[in-house]
């Protein structure tokens, strides 16, 4: 266990609700670092849906790079061989826009009845499940929490980047944040891009600090600014005990001792 300015009561809060790792940073300072078993520093973690930012970091660098020449793009560029499917009609406006801000309307109740796991990692083809899925709303209409609009992302940075989802995200992101050490889930050959990523502690706090600086780490432009302030322009709330939704990052408000702070997670 290292632990840096931690008082009692926080201690005893972290072991309490079996935190694993905790490291808190401010203006660049290592303020707070804590870690249940002394292994956890080197472990790398299943950071679960905390992947999705990742997914949307990636996003904006094809969309700088000039890889994806519009977030308005519909989605029938990157998956022809599906839109002769007859369950693809209806699907036709959907845009990588409303996949990076979960607004493409399909049917997704992974808030719902499916409980948080939905059955796409089951069936033999993710993609022909996602896209043969009923359509709920009209697209852009209605944020809906979606890992399968996230699944269709990472597919679509793979067509567009012409290397496969975990190959761009160590040249184009991992590298520039000194990331060597990763695990990425796949199955049959696609890397699980709504929830598959495993790293260090102290590798997942870096893609924190990029956002907070602007796209700049180590002195190095990994994303543009305007990428950063566009993806914390979150859509109204959507579902009250969690919050906002921008570009694949939450947000929301909370207010200590009368004063409001903004926030953004993942």
């Amino acid at each position: 266990m290292h632990v840096l300015g931690m008082t009692g009561k926080i201690k005893n809060n972290f072991i309490y609700e079996k935190i694993k790792a905790c490291i808190i940073k401010a203006d660049g300072k290592t303020i707070l670092e804590y870690y249940r078993k002394a292994k956890s520093a080197d472990s790398l973690h299943r950071i679960n849906s905390c992947t999705k930012s990742f997914v949307g970091a990636l996003t904006g660098i094809c969309v700088d790079k000039g890889l994806i020449k519009s977030l308005d793009v519909p989605i029938s560029h990157y998956f022809d061989r599906y839109t002769t499917m007859s369950e693809f009609i209806g699907k036709e406006k959907i845009t990588v826009r409303h996949l990076l801000t979960m607004t493409s309307g399909i049917n997704w109740p992974e808030f719902g009845e499916w409980n948080s796991f939905p059955p796409m990692y089951y069936s033999k083809d993710m993609i022909r499940f996602i896209l043969s899925r009923p359509m709920l709303y009209v697209s852009g209409e209605k944020m809906n929490y979606s890992s399968g609009d996230t699944q269709l992302l990472g597919e679509i940075i793979s067509k567009a980047s012409d290397m496969p989802l975990i190959d761009f995200a160590r040249k184009e992101l991992f590298e520039p944040l000194g990331i060597s050490d990763f695990n990425w889930i796949c199955r049959d050959g696609h890397a699980m891009a709504a929830n598959g990523l495993r790293l260090k502690p102290s590798d997942l706090i870096k893609l924190s600090e990029l956002y907070l600086n602007n796209g700049i780490y180590d002195g190095k432009r990994i994303l543009s600014e305007e990428w950063i302030t566009t993806s914390f322009e979150t859509c109204p709330t959507v579902y009250d005990e969690i919050g906002s939704y921008g570009y694949h990052w939450w947000g929301n408000e909370f207010v200590l001792n009368d004063i409001s702070y903004k926030v953004n997670f993942a």
